[in-house]
């Protein structure tokens, strides 16, 4: 469990530190995910979680 919240606080560090460095390019891609269609966004969602879940393994 406490892997699991270490885990989701380093995401929470990560995106925060994309939006500070970043705050113009992340408007740019907030953007084109409101102009993408849902089908669009869930392929993109579920590639990123295979990746994850791929590097994981790795990993471990």
């Amino acid at each position: 469990m406490k892997e699991l919240l270490l885990a989701l606080c380093l995401a929470l560090v990560l995106e925060g530190m994309v939006y500070a460095l970043f705050p113009n390019g992340m408007r740019r891609l907030v953007k084109t995910f409101l102009e993408a269609s849902e089908a669009a966004i869930r392929l993109t969602g579920l590639g990123a979680a295979a990746i994850g879940l791929g590097l994981i393994w790795l990993i471990r």
